[in-house]
């Protein structure tokens, strides 16, 4: 026995003898190290934290520099509100006071020429109740007619783009001319619409109104006392606007690239991702409700709202934008790992599908050998596709979400119907 202890081993077994010992060299020189790993997990925890965090920052500063800071892209967000009732109302009601009181009827009236006098007393046989009142009536109707007409959807678009940009001017502080800040108030000066008003009261009989002076009033876009705090930060949001998107989807990258587990950390960053986008919705949608409940008593809360509406309505896209990008993102994520609860979902998908080809009696031949080879491939590229449609997408709406998903539905099922490798397709995906 100990003659056998003595003879030299066969070459393949000294090779394994000291490979192992190599092996065991290497993993001892690895012991002091140990707290590399979690060194790399810290890191990238606090990676994709400080990318949620700024997902929603990102958000406004994009909003900031495309709608706020471009002026067709702002004349394109109010132009709209030509057309909305509540508006409509809000400025039929400030025009026909701003009118009428500067209308000194009994002053007026006796200045009226005996030419004028016929056309006058015919459109003022109309009227019911007191003087007074009936002007008003006339005037308000008058001013209602117009403002619901298309002359006065034009002045709307004119006075937002001769301004520039309403939000601009009014957080920049600068620029003067028809749209201002004053008190941490954005108003709208209705001088042309009341001059456009004069005329057609002098049209309807009412000559008397062509002697009206020149009349300035304010319709009210946005008051707030955080208006003048945002003056001091709407600069800064534009030089970011295109870098901080970029430093967050560095940031959250580099949260993915260093961790150890990368699937479970891109599933929980595009969740985390999504939860900041998430968090700056549910503020608007929050904050919508204290604006609306500060506002003066002579601010129309109605189109107050339809004006906030149009103001955050492309952040509001968004926000959904992103928040479906990161769902979609951790749905694939998921569905492409071999967890219990995915492998059965994809079984029933591949198998689901397999099981039409198989009734069909279709063979895919090369072409399905190739998609085989070639799947997982081919479903991340359909992902990213539909996820860049919908962010160059130009105000992603609901329905134009939902059909994108379906599309992308749609592709990744044709991938699967030609994924044929010649074996039984009832089986779970490799």
């Amino acid at each position: 026995m100990e003659a056998d202890r003595d003879q030299p081993k066969p070459p393949e077994q000294s090779a394994e003898l000291e490979a192992l010992r190599a092996r065991v060299a290497v993993l001892e020189a690895r012991g002091p190290t140990r707290h590399r790993p979690r060194a790399r997990s810290f890191l990238a925890v606090l990676l994709v934290l400080v990318a949620a965090v700024l997902t929603p920052l990102s958000i406004v500063s994009t909003w900031a520099t495309n709608q706020i800071g471009d002026t067709d892209n702002y004349v394109a967000m109010m132009a709209p509100l030509a057309s909305d009732h509540d508006v409509q109302t809000a400025v039929t009601d400030r025009v026909t006071g701003a009118v009428m009181q500067h209308l000194d009827v009994k002053t007026l009236l006796a200045d009226v020429s005996p030419a004028d006098r016929p056309v006058l007393d015919k459109a003022l046989s109309k009227l019911n109740g007191p003087l007074t009142t009936g002007i008003s009536n006339f005037v308000h109707g008058t001013v209602e007619k117009f403002v619901a007409g298309d002359a006065f959807a034009r002045i709307w678009t004119d006075l937002n783009r001769t301004a520039q940009s309403a939000a601009v001017k009014a957080l920049s502080g600068s620029g003067g001319g028809a749209v201002k800040l004053t008190d941490d108030t954005v108003t709208i000066d209705l001088a042309p619409v009341i001059d456009r008003v004069k005329q057609r009261l002098v049209d309807r009989g009412l000559g008397v109104a062509a002697k009206l002076p020149e009349i300035h009033t304010d319709f009210t876009v946005l008051t707030s006392d955080s208006v003048g705090k945002a003056k001091k930060w709407f600069r800064a949001l534009q030089i970011i606007g295109f870098w901080l998107p970029l430093v967050t989807l560095v940031l959250a990258a580099g949260g993915v690239l260093l961790a150890v587990r990368r699937r479970r950390a891109l599933i929980t960053t595009a969740l985390a991702v999504a939860a900041g986008a998430a968090v700056l919705g549910l503020a608007l949608w929050v904050g919508r409700g204290f604006y609306l409940d500060s506002l003066p008593s002579g601010v129309s809360q109605p189109a107050a709202g339809s004006v906030f509406d149009a103001l955050v309505g492309r952040m509001r896209a968004l926000v959904r934008m992103v928040v479906t990008l990161g769902i979609v993102v951790a749905l694939a994520a998921w569905l492409t790992g071999d967890g219990r609860a995915a492998t059965r979902v994809t079984a029933m998908w591949s198998g689901g599908i397999g099981a039409v080809r198989d009734a069909a009696g279709f063979t895919g031949g090369p072409v399905g050998r190739w998609v085989h080879r070639a799947r997982r491939p081919l479903n991340w590229t359909v992902v990213v596709v539909a996820a860049a449609v919908l962010v160059v997408w130009d105000r992603p709406t609901g329905p134009v979400t939902v059909w994108i998903a379906l599309c992308a539905l749609f592709v990744l099922a044709v991938v699967e119907f030609l994924d044929d490798d010649s074996r039984p397709h009832l089986v779970v995906p490799g």
